[in-house]
Formats: C-alpha cells, structure tokens, sequence
C-alpha cells in the first residue's frame, strides 16, 4: 500500500486529471491537495507514483496522468461514490416499469447512454427450454413458406422454409393446427421424444414440412440474434479522449458490430457480484484499451439473466458512473421480476 501522503497526491491528481482532460502538475496537485507540502516534496511523490507506474508524463507536458494502475487503485481504494442525483434517479424509476422485457431492456440501454453520455449496452437474457405459443404457415412461392413463431412472451420470429414440393394453403392449415395442439407452450427437449410418434398419425406428405418447421423454430429461438443492445454509440465521437484516434474509433465500432468479443467480456460480468470494472488493458480486447466497461448483472425472478453497462474512455466520472449502472441493474431486474 501507499503512504497516506502518495495515497492524497494520487486521488487529486486523477480527480483533477478526469475533471479537466490536462496533464496534472506539481503547482495545480498543490492547490487542490490541501497538504502541506513543498513543490519538491510533491515532485518526489510524483516520481515516485511515476516510477511504480501508477502515473506517466506525456511527452509534450511537464504534468502527468493516470495509468490502468493508477485507475484501479483509484477505483478499487480512493473513490468517492457519489448519490445518484435525484433527477437521473427519477429518470430512471419513471421509464424502468413493468413491461414487455424487449422493450424495458432497449430502455435500460438508451437510459445508461443519455445518463452518462457514453455507449449503454445491455446484453439480451438468452432462452432457456425455448417453447412456442403458436405456429402459422404461409405460402410464399414455389416451394417456399414462411414460418411464422410466435413465443409466449410476445416476441414473433419468421423463418422461409425451403420445401421439397409446394403446399397449398389447405396443408399448411392442416399442419399448424396440429402443431399449435399438440405442441404449444411444451419444450422443444420433450417434443423431440414424441415428435414421431405423434406424426404418424398425420398423411406422411406433411410430415416433413412439420418436423423441419420444428427444427428450425427450436434454432430461431434458442440463438440469440441480437446479443446486446447498445445505444449511444455516437457519443464516443464527442469524446476528445477517443476522436483523437480515428483508426482505433474504427476498431471501437467494428468490435460493437461484429459483438463477439464484447459479448464474452460482458458475460464475464454476469458471475460478479454487483458492479465490475474492466479499465483500459484490463478487458484484453485491443480497440478497448483507452476506454472502460463498467457493468452490473441483472436478474429476473432471483436468477441472473443478462448484464448491463456503460463503455466510455478511461477518463470517466467513475464516482456517478458506477451508481448509474448499480441502480439501472436494480430498477431493471425489479421492472423485469414484476412484469413476468
């Protein structure tokens, strides 16, 4: 651990640091530490910081900022979380309601992104034994259908089928119909027990249609095509820390599109107990390395579901970003328990 003195000059030079963007200096570190302490004696501190890399000097300032290092002492040590202010907090009570759970975890997102004015993303909880309320088939063309899943949640999937031969809108009925009897609201595990005995009893010329129709409703449900909402993606170009270097912004986008590698980053955050923090280097994904990920998990009906968060540069207001995320994941897994 660091003495108390190191431990005081270090809390104002990253506050400093994060409140007005510039290289922190021995004079401004003087003003604001309240100790007191000569110029040199906090230029020691400082070498001493600098030399157990906790801070750097840029080479264009006499000043100096924090490193990953320095952050996480920051965080993890000296950090002041500040009460969420009551105006973001009835925001944030007034939009996270009981509701379809689609449209509050879209909620959730756009809410991190307007609070904190950074990238919100919220990842979406994936279906466990997924089952169907009902199945319909249209006809498209020669044969192609359109599958049309419907889940009990509200949520509707299509699918085009591409069949062996064409089937007129009688067969299809007809196959529907025993679907959504024999099958609605069951877990696709059991229906693939008794799936072929019960379609013996249909005509065998429908009998394919109906079990590639459950096939690929099981796959249309199970997957997770989108993995994560995330909202306020366009505020990162408002960041000077970030817009500064286009070609790792690039990378930055290219990583939300492409969702992968984010998404194992963020699911890591769904076994920790309340809010996490990945700064800089930390996540181990290279476009992340001058940005921070702050995340919480979220829970429906007492079990985690899905985690949420705030991607922005390691520059941040941690102390109101952190209670943010804490609260959004509060307000969100009560609005998600009390709307199932």
């Amino acid at each position: 651990m660091l003495e108390p003195r190191a431990q005081h000059l270090l809390k104002t030079l990253v506050e400093r640091y994060i409140a007005e963007g510039e290289p922190v200096g021995s004079r401004t570190l003087s003003k604001y530490a309240g100790l007191d302490l000569s110029p040199a004696s906090i230029r020691n501190v400082m070498a001493d910081l600098e030399e157990m890399g906790f801070i750097t000097s840029p080479h264009t300032s006499a000043g100096r900022v924090p490193t990953t290092r320095g952050y996480r002492l920051f965080v993890d040590s000296l950090l002041t979380i500040k009460p969420l202010e009551s105006v973001d907090l009835h925001q944030l009570e007034g939009h996270l309601v009981p509701d379809h759970p689609q449209r509050l975890i879209t909620a959730a997102s756009q809410l991190l992104a307007e609070l904190t004015r950074f990238a919100g993303v919220v990842v979406v909880p994936k279906r466990r034994n997924p089952v169907f309320r009902h199945i319909e088939f249209l006809p498209l063309s020669d044969k192609r259908v359109l599958l049309i899943i419907v889940t009990p949640d509200g949520d509707v999937q299509n699918r085009i089928l591409i069949t062996e031969r064409s089937y007129s809108q009688s067969e299809l009925t007809t196959a529907s119909n025993f679907l959504n009897t024999h099958y609605a609201g069951v877990r696709f595990e059991d229906v693939r027990s008794t799936v072929h005995a019960e379609l013996q009893q249909l005509r065998s010329d429908v009998m394919h249609l109906m079990s590639t129709a459950l096939e690929v409703s099981n796959r249309a449900l199970a997957e997770n095509n989108d993995a994560y909402v995330i909202t306020g993606e366009r505020n990162l170009l408002a960041s000077n820390d970030l817009s500064s270097n286009m070609a790792r912004l690039r990378e930055l986008f290219d990583l939300f599109e492409s969702k992968t590698a984010l998404l194992q980053l963020l699911d890591s955050g769904a076994v920790a107990h309340g809010v996490q923090l990945f700064i800089g280097g930390e996540s181990g994904i290279a476009p992340l390395d001058e940005c921070s990920v702050v995340t919480a998990p979220y829970e429906a009906n007492g079990q985690v579901v899905g985690t949420l968060g705030v991607i922005g540069p390691t520059r941040m207001a941690y102390e109101r970003v952190i209670p943010i995320v804490d609260i959004t994941a509060r307000l969100l897994s009560g609005a998600l328990t009390h709307g199932s």
